[in-house]
């Protein structure tokens, strides 16, 4: 008896990864996403960092 060396234990181990690899990018723009909505949410409150004189503040 031949034993079976074909493809379908990588394939299916290859389809692992990108199914994880695509949700864990997926969690990370979804984080962006929400990030840049606070962001825009604060500038348009007037409350964002540079206005208030954060620590990132340029003028001297």
């Amino acid at each position: 008896m031949t034993e079976k060396t074909g493809k379908a234990a990588p394939k299916g181990a290859r389809e692992e990864r990108l199914k994880q690899a695509l949700r864990e990018n997926l969690k990370r723009r979804k984080a962006q996403s929400r990030e840049r909505s606070q962001a825009v949410a604060a500038e348009e409150d007037g409350s964002d960092e540079a206005a208030a004189g954060g620590p990132n503040d340029s003028k001297h």
